[in-house]
């Protein structure tokens, strides 16, 4: 993996801030594994690709994970943590060719993980069981019920119900939650945590800042944007300290 400096996380949020956020998690992960491809990467199962992600972000930020939200019952704003060191996060980041296979009682079905790609075809759904029962369509490879092969078209609910289960299961790290507390009203919640938006927001705000010093500094002393990114941080700090006081 690759560790990224200043000017890699500006480019990345260059060209994010004109993409959709699954496109903006392939771009992080393209920087950070710059020897795997666009295509490799969008094959990772959704678990896979946040595994990475939260590796890069431990990387760039540490292991803890901070933030805040608001009570379903109260609307009180609730501070949550989340640390990245206690996910099991795998070294491996080869997609997941191999089918997986479930059996019933009068059949089985053959599927594969959810990837990006899966998620970018319900993007735009707003139904979520809608949303849900084509995603677990597209998964499906085969479905044999007492051995005639069926369209997956026609895998009842039950079934997508059982898959979706199955799928969880098998990728955990797709859908991290968060158990919360409310304080203010004793409300208990699981909170599911997106580490594609949350990672992105923090991204947003550090090169923000970035680009403020450098204009700070391009200003006052005349120099080039690449020239004051690879400049040590700590230098840097000074220099702004002494336009400021200046």
């Amino acid at each position: 993996m690759h560790t990224l400096v200043e000017s890699d996380l500006v480019q990345i949020w260059e060209t994010g801030t004109r993409q959709h956020l699954l496109d903006r998690a392939l771009t992080v992960l393209m920087a950070a594994f710059p020897g795997t491809s666009r295509d490799s990467l969008a094959s990772l199962s959704i678990g896979q690709r946040d595994a990475c992600l939260l590796a890069v972000r431990q990387q760039l930020f540490g292991s803890l994970l901070l933030g805040l939200t608001a009570c379903p019952a109260c609307s009180e704003q609730i501070e949550f943590s989340l640390d990245a060191a206690q996910i099991p996060i795998p070294s491996n980041i080869s997609p997941v060719h191999s089918l997986q296979a479930m059996a019933f009682a009068n059949g089985t079905i053959q599927f594969r993980l959810p990837n990006s790609r899966d998620l970018a075809a319900i993007a735009s759904c707003r139904d979520t069981t809608a949303a849900r029962n084509i995603l677990a369509r597209q998964c499906m490879v085969q479905y044999v019920q007492d051995g005639v092969v069926i369209p997956a078209e026609n895998l009842p609910e039950t079934l997508i119900l059982t898959l979706a289960t199955e799928i969880e299961q098998r990728d955990p790290l797709a859908e991290i939650s968060i158990s919360l507390n409310c304080s203010a009203c004793t409300h208990r919640w699981q909170m599911p945590f997106d580490i594609v938006s949350f990672f992105w927001i923090e991204i947003s705000a550090l090169v923000k800042r970035l680009l403020r010093d450098v204009h700070t500094l391009a200003r006052a002393y005349g120099w080039r944007e690449a020239d004051i990114l690879l400049m040590d941080p700590v230098r840097r700090q000074f220099y702004l300290e002494m336009v400021t006081d200046g």
